[in-house]
């Protein structure tokens, strides 16, 4: 049975930019495999469920195909399967965001704290 390490694999399927993206992300408590928490090393293999969180975006995927090597988006896209369930769940999620009012900003130079925080909960909901 072939395995590949849980960084190199959300790597290659283009979840991260970067190997060190993906390992902060698991090593951040982001990412959970078949419900555990796992660490960077962690061998992840064919049906494995992945739970990956990205700001206030969470993909609940299924591994469908191993890469080690970061090749094109079309091939990318072939690594894994989303859950119709984890589409659904963005898709309202997009449509929630999209309907909100955009915040203004009305007062003169630097945002105080308190407006600073108020945008910031505007930007980042999170499903947790």
């Amino acid at each position: 049975m072939v395995r590949v390490r849980l960084d190199r694999w959300l790597w290659a399927a283009r979840f991260f930019k970067t190997r060190s993206e993906a390992a902060a992300a698991v090593g951040g408590g982001k990412i959970r495999v078949n419900g555990d928490r796992p660490k960077p090393a962690k061998l992840v293999a064919l049906a494995d469920e992945l739970r990956i969180r990205k700001g206030s975006v969470e993909f609940h995927v299924v591994v469908r195909a191993l890469a080690e090597q970061r090749g094109p988006t079309t091939v990318a896209r072939t690594l894994y399967e989303e859950t119709p369930e984890s589409r659904g769940a963005r898709a309202r999620q997009a449509a929630r965001r999209k309907a909100r009012p955009t915040p203004v900003y009305d007062g003169k130079g630097r945002p105080t704290k308190r407006d600073r925080r108020q945008l910031d909960r505007w930007h980042d909901e999170t499903p947790f």
